[in-house]
């Protein structure tokens, strides 16, 4: 019996090697018993303590999974309440891009001109429309990136919760369901191809990259949309302008 719950526990286990992050890792799990009827519209999702100890992640992992799920038109959150399935569209067409189509250099310079292009204009809206508690969302974030000083290994995703978080304020839910179907790829991939003295192990690029952050964070704050818009563009362009040549 023991050797049997060992086992089960074993296969609810998330893969934390595939670069991606365990919030996508565990995103994934929960659209497959959503999309395969074994979670059924109406019907709720398992609590937050529950999936925390059925998956073995932190309460920061699923609420930023559930975001997702919501992001993706798959679950809606009640306050007090929890997050209830939606009832799937009778076609389905998502937007995704895995790493492995980010082939080159010139790939890699595109996808960031995409991005100035989507999170300048999700920044803008965000500053017009946030609320607080989405204000107060971004700042956890960004403060949760400053962290990552002391530990540069969850620095891709916490980079990526920042500018999801972003993106969530907006208001429009596309901006959030196409950035989350992007996931953690969009910030892993470009510093791959960055020189050794742009790694956020470095103190100095770590500390201009987390400004960089500030400046989008305080325009939202101060409700700028277009000081939230070229902030946006400048780290953008930033991180362009520091990719290997």
């Amino acid at each position: 019996m023991a050797e049997q719950t060992r086992e089960a526990a074993q296969a609810q286990e998330l893969d934390r090697d595939t670069g991606r992050g365990l919030a996508h890792e565990l995103v994934e799990r929960l659209k497959e018993r959503i999309l395969g009827g074994d979670i059924e519209p109406g019907q709720k999702l398992p609590p937050e303590s529950s999936l925390m100890t059925e998956f073995s992640v932190s309460r920061t992992v699923v609420r930023e999974a559930i975001s997702r799920l919501q992001a993706a038109g798959l679950v809606e959150t009640f306050q007090g309440r929890g997050s209830f399935v939606l009832a799937l569209p009778e076609t389905t067409t998502t937007f995704s891009l895995e790493a492995s189509q980010i082939r080159s250099h010139r790939d890699v310079l595109d996808m960031l001109d995409f991005r100035i292009g989507l999170e300048a204009e999700a920044a803008g809206l965000a500053a017009a429309r946030r609320t607080e508690h989405q204000l107060k969302a971004i700042e956890r974030a960004l403060a949760d990136f400053r962290r990552t000083s002391e530990n540069p290994s969850r620095a891709v995703e916490a980079d990526f919760a920042f500018h999801l978080k972003i993106a969530s304020a907006s208001g429009n839910r596309f901006y959030t369901e196409l950035l989350g179907s992007l996931g953690p790829m969009v910030i892993m991939l470009p510093r791959t191809r960055l020189d050794a003295s742009y790694s956020l192990g470095d103190a100095t690029h770590f500390t201009r990259v987390a400004l960089e952050h500030e400046n989008i964070y305080d325009a939202i704050a101060r409700s700028d949309p277009e000081g939230a818009r070229a902030a946006v563009r400048v780290h953008l362009s930033n991180s362009r302008h520091r990719l290997k040549t």
